[in-house]
Formats: structure tokens, sequence, C-alpha cells
């Protein structure tokens, strides 16, 4: 049986309930071999700490504490340079707010294993509020390599913690996630793939429940700066990977929205997420 790590970070602002939840989530997984890697990217305050090191007990986790926050993009470097150290073909992702399906893992590796050709593979989410009850909202994503090239010309591919790589997804792109990107790590990570080639997928079935709070929401998609951005990367990928004219008025579109005010957010989320 193939070892599973899942990698994982952590940083001040996470709430140790949901901590709890996230890690209970991926321990109890019906898939047993595994190794859950965590980053904890800075300090992050006694009561965390003391959490933290409680699982760190588990033989089957590993902490590595950070000593300055960095940003995500640079600890899962981190963490993804510890388990090709360790010789890993198969990695996982995961956030400490969200809530991984008992099976998950189980399902997303034997996928792998049925299709070689795959090097990373998602699934669906339901989303889940601050209380962790259903939103009544469940996104499903492409299941091919040619649906999620196609999708990709107007929103990502993957929920990116619901994701599990083959180490050839970095060997193909050859890098990581880009450091510079506070936001949107996965996004470039995307493009960099496809442009050498991965092959992407994502099983048809709920594999993680998402949380999606108000606060996340305000804080994802508010601000010029933060939509001036997503508009500049949304150019390089339509060039890039050779989407058509549709794509770039798509990409107008999304800055319209995200400098509108938050109801108009909020139904265009309903509408198109």
């Amino acid at each position: 049986m193939e070892k599973i790590a899942i990698i994982l970070p952590v940083y001040r602002n996470d709430k140790e309930p949901y901590i709890k939840l996230s890690f209970d989530s991926i321990l109890n997984q019906t898939y047993r071999n595994i190794h859950l890697y965590i980053g904890v990217d800075g300090p992050v305050g006694e009561d965390l700490t003391s959490c933290l090191k409680e699982y760190e007990q588990d033989e089957r986790v590993s902490v590595e504490w950070f000593k300055e926050n960095r940003g995500l993009a640079i600890v899962l470097n981190d963490l993804l340079d510890i388990c090709f150290k360790k010789g890993y073909e198969f990695i996982a992702r995961m956030d400490a707010d969200d809530i991984s399906k008992a099976e998950r893992l189980e399902k997303q590796m034997e996928y792998l294993q049925e299709h070689p050709e795959i090097d990373v593979v998602g699934g669906a989410i339901e989303e889940i509020d601050e209380k962790s009850e259903s939103r009544g909202k469940i996104i499903v994503y492409p299941e091919t390599p040619d649906g999620c090239y196609k999708f990709f010309a107007r929103r990502n591919p993957h929920a990116h913690p619901a994701v599990m790589f083959r180490k050839s997804f970095f060997d193909k792109a050859g890098c990581k996630y880009r450091p510079e990107y506070r936001q949107n790590q996965d996004t470039m990570l995307w493009l960099d793939g496809m442009k050498k080639g991965t092959k992407h997928a994502n099983l048809q079935e709920v594999v993680l429940r998402f949380r999606f709070t108000n606060s996340l929401f305000k804080k994802r998609r508010n601000g010029w700066a933060f939509a001036k951005k997503q508009l500049h990367d949304r150019k390089i990928i339509n060039k890039t990977l050779g989407y058509d004219f549709s794509a770039t008025v798509f990409g107008y579109m999304m800055f319209c929205m995200l400098v509108s005010p938050a109801w108009v957010k909020k139904i265009a989320y309903k509408l198109f997420r």
C-alpha cells in the first residue's frame, strides 16, 4: 500500500475547533497508510501551540514550526521539499478549516492507480458554514483533462484543498508554488502545470466539506488591488494556454463583479460559482 503525505498549513488566525475537525478528518481516513505534515506559518499563540503539540504526539503527524510568517506558498513549498526528500509519490492538500470525507484519500488513490496518466485529481466539494452545517451548495468540477482545460478558461479546475498530486505533477511542471503569490497560489500552479502538459481530473462525488463563511467571502473578494491582480493573472493564463476572446471577456466581467458592492458579489457567486 502506497503511503500518502498530506500537507496542511496553519497560521495565527486559524481557529482551534476548526483545526481539530480538519486534523481528525485526515487521521480518521479509511486509507490508513498516511502521514500528516503540518506547517506553522509564524507565531500562532499559546492555545494553538498547545493544540498542535498534542497532535504532534501522534506518530502519524509531523509539525514544522517556522519562526516567521512568510505566506502560504512558501510554507507549502517547504512541506513539499520534505515530502520529496522522503520519497513520497502521492501528496494530498488540506486546509485547517475544512473537513475531508472519510473515504476521500482512499477514493483518490484508487483513481490515480487506475489512471496512471493523471497527475492531479480533485473532487467535488460541499460548502459548510461557521457551525459546520451545510450551506446547501455542492460544487462539481470537470471530470476529464479536457474538461479541466476548458473550465480553466473561466475558473480554477480544482478546489485546492481537495486535490491529491502525484510527484509527477511537479516533475512535469518543473516548479512548485510561486512564492511571490500571497493569493491565487493554486491558480498559477495549475497554469504552470498545464503549460507543461500535466493531466488534471476530478472525482464527481464530494470529497471535502469546504468552510465558506461571510468573513472569508469579504477577505478574498474585496478591493481594487485584488481585482486588478485577478485580471492581470487571467490575461496571462488566457495568453499562455491559448484561450479564445470569450475568456478575456469573462475576465473583465469578473473584474467588474469583484469591485462591486458586497451584495452584488453574493448574487454573482450564487449564479456563477
